[in-house]
């Protein structure tokens, strides 16, 4: 499956960006979709998870109650809606998909991502 983030920018602390995750070679709706997060010098890691029906979702302790995520499946596409964003939610911000395991408080990333949009807070 390919997976094309958009939505990205500059936003002030406090402010709010959506991002979106458009998929296409796949059968969406069979997919566990996820966001990940990368800033230079660290590892990737889980902001968010969605089950395949958008019953259940999973978040990482540092952005519950600010973030949600939401997916669409008539519309192929997954949705990351930031409020309250902090400097510190500067980062890449990547969608996952095809594989992502949710368990607990840990997320085994599946194969496929997109290339990343580029989220900056300033303070």
């Amino acid at each position: 499956v390919q997976l094309v983030e958009s939505g990205g920018g500059l936003v002030q602390a406090g402010g709010s960006l959506r991002l979106s995750c458009a998929a296409s070679g796949g059968t969406f709706r069979d997919y566990v979709m996820g966001w990940f997060r990368q800033v230079p010098g660290k590892e990737r890691e889980f902001v968010a998870g969605i089950s395949r029906s958008g019953g259940t979702t999973r978040y990482a302790d540092s952005v519950k109650g600010r973030f949600t995520i939401s997916r669409d499946n008539a519309k192929d596409t997954v949705y990351l809606q930031m409020n309250s964003l902090k400097p510190e939610d500067t980062a890449v911000y990547y969608c996952n998909a095809d594989g992502l395991s949710i368990v607990g408080g840990k997320a085994d990333p599946g194969e496929s991502w997109g290339q990343g949009t580029q989220v900056t807070v300033s303070s």
